[in-house]
């Protein structure tokens, strides 16, 4: 029972809301044209969130083995780092999730593709592998692109452009001019998480010779960064709301960032890391608040 909960622990279900922001936004815009179907977004939802898990697994099991997870971490204690599960336990996580993840990336390009189409099958069946190897090539190996300060582009790329266009592909089956604009908000929303996290855990990072942008850049300038992302995110939302509005509500997605302003103030005056964990949470609930409104607007 132990092991079974420290294996929910180690999925971090408060992660898993934001995983599906970017295949929300998607349906949400693919809705607009009357597009929507029920079990690609099921099926899309599903593979986002085993992509999601595996990606905290592979990061727990990373982290600890290179010593990153230690008495000095800041963040809630990860599930190998407790010694509850094993290493070779966690590698074993991995395995198993990175497969029910592909089958799960399968039958959604069956779904959306069925044999009609073998090019778009092959391309979605590559960016799904691709996804999964970038998901544990995070924090594991030697060459850890985590540890190169390129996490940001990772998640910027996966969680925004990839799964915000990737999604809304499978369902109109195009691309239209102003789609790219959602994907870009979801994805600087997405970094300015992982950047709270990077923030959060700088010192112990530095000291663990993990080279995030925050470790880079230092604190001051690292807020300034998450600054230009949320502020970015919101205007890029404007101009997107802007070119495709055709009514008020159509602006009603826009209210996340009314919390996140406020955000913003709480991280210029937090000089102490620990504070950082809430205001995390908070930047993560509230991108998926925008998709969830974005996509509830889309049915009128």
């Amino acid at each position: 029972m132990i092991k079974l909960r420290t294996w929910i622990s180690a999925a971090r279900l408060r992660t898993l809301p934001l995983s599906v922001a970017g295949i929300i936004t998607g349906a949400a815009a693919a809705n607009l044209h009357q597009s929507f179907d029920l079990s690609i977004f099921l099926l899309a939802i599903s593979t986002t969130l085993g992509l999601q898990i595996l990606s905290n697994f592979a990061n727990d099991y990373g982290d600890s083995v290179k010593g990153t997870d230690n008495h000095e971490r800041v963040g809630p204690m990860r599930a190998v780092q407790s010694g509850i599960l094993t290493a070779n336990e966690m590698k074993n996580g991995i395995a198993i999730t990175s497969v029910i993840t592909l089958i799960l990336a399968g039958l959604l390009i069956y779904e959306a593709f069925k044999y009609e189409n073998l090019l778009h099958s092959s391309v979605f069946l590559i960016l799904g592998v691709s996804a999964i190897v970038a998901a544990i090539t995070y924090t594991v190996g030697r060459f850890a692109y985590g540890y190169r300060a390129l996490g940001d582009i990772f998640v910027f790329v996966f969680f925004g452009l990839l799964s915000v266009l990737g999604s809304y592909f499978l369902f109109v089956r195009t691309l239209d001019n102003y789609i790219l604009l959602p994907a870009i908000v979801v994805g600087l929303l997405s970094t300015a998480v992982l950047n709270l996290n990077n923030m959060r855990d700088r010192e112990s990072d530095k000291r663990a010779d993990k080279i995030t942008l925050a470790v880079l850049l230092g604190a001051t300038k690292i807020k300034i960064y998450h600054y230009a992302l949320i502020i970015s995110g919101f205007v890029f939302g404007l101009i997107y709301f802007v070119l495709i509005g055709k009514s008020w509500y159509y602006y009603v997605p826009l209210i996340a960032f009314l919390p996140l302003f406020k955000h913003l103030i709480a991280v210029k005056k937090t000089t102490s890391s620990p504070l950082l964990d809430p205001e995390l949470k908070k930047v993560a609930l509230f991108t998926f608040f925008f998709s969830i409104l974005y996509f509830i607007i889309s049915w009128f």
